[in-house]
């Protein structure tokens, strides 16, 4: 079993940035890529970025070059800083972690992001 905790949401205005932290705990040593996902009221959840154990990193084209993905496997931590937000940003934002061997992955509460203009 793998936890995962996401913090560091809140209400920011256009232009400004906030950093999203999301802790794992439990089997940790299972995790393999994980990921940041979204999702804006009424609309479907969406693919942010994603890492994998080795730090490669995948992003959705709208927010490249504003987010940046990173992960410490030490802490069992994942990151996503967002620079230059805007308000088309505003979702609750998941972490996701899917097992290196398994097909399964779990995913956290989510943490709400709100970019006012």
């Amino acid at each position: 079993q793998v936890q995962l905790v996401e913090s560091g949401g809140g209400l920011v205005q256009a232009g400004g940035s906030l950093r999203l932290s999301c802790a794992a705990s439990g089997s940790t040593f299972s995790i393999g890529a994980m990921g940041w996902y979204r999702q804006a009221p009424g609309k479907q959840r969406e693919l942010v970025a994603t890492i994998t154990r080795t730090f490669t990193s995948t992003y959705a084209d709208s927010v490249k070059g504003r987010f940046t993905i990173s992960r410490d496997n030490a802490k069992n931590t994942m990151y996503l800083q967002m620079n230059s937000l805007k308000p088309e940003d505003t979702a609750v934002y998941y972490c996701n972690a899917a097992l290196q061997f398994r097909a399964r992955d779990y995913w956290g509460q989510g943490t709400q992001v709100t970019v006012s203009s």
